[in-house]
């Protein structure tokens, strides 16, 4: 499915060096990869940018696009990704998740906790460390235990958690992140 016209298009410019080691701008350009969630035209996510490895290579003089459809939760092995995610009010999509029995993780990256109460339809769980960042609008962020309301400016350090996140808002809310994969827990 297509997303909406009314999702957010993400600039995305790349720098690098030249053939006299200088910086520069290998590319400018929207990025490339939008994709829906849920089958919902207003749920997108964006990746921009993913790094196969850690520490990144940043010696290739290349705008590559190393990113790929379709979208994964989790950042690859040992590497990281950049990515936006628009979420639309929680009442766009959550009647497809009741129809499918309630809860529905995106992707097999992205696992259901087992043996837990499930305190929202997507919650799920990533082998991974997040940064996120509210751009716009608000969200609440959804442990196993408590949930905090977050609005433009706020910063989540997610550390492999059961989590989930729900626009209780009217309006969309859009959240930068990066996930770094990390050893799994237990």
């Amino acid at each position: 499915m297509q997303p909406s016209n009314n999702v957010t298009r993400h600039r995305l410019l790349v720098t690098g060096h030249d053939a006299e080691g200088l910086s520069t701008f290998l590319s400018d350009r929207t990025g490339p990869h939008i994709m829906t969630v849920l089958d919902t035209p207003t749920y997108a996510v964006t990746d921009l940018w993913k790094s196969f490895s850690l520490p990144a290579d940043n010696s290739r003089a290349t705008d590559e696009d190393p990113c790929e459809v379709p979208f994964v939760v989790a950042p690859p092995a040992g590497g990281c990704v950049f990515r936006i995610v628009e979420f639309p009010p929680d009442r766009d999509w959550e009647p497809k998740v009741a129809a499918m029995g309630g809860s529905a993780p995106v992707d097999e990256t992205a696992s259901i906790a087992i043996g837990r109460p499930a305190r929202h339809g997507q919650m799920h769980q990533t082998r991974s460390l997040d940064f996120a960042i509210v751009l716009s609008g608000e969200i609440w962020a959804i442990m196993d235990v408590g949930e905090q309301k977050m609005k433009a400016g706020d910063t989540l350090v997610q550390r492999g958690t059961n989590h989930a996140w729900a626009n209780r808002s009217e309006e969309p809310c859009i959240v930068a992140f990066v996930l770094v994969d990390a050893k799994p827990l237990g």
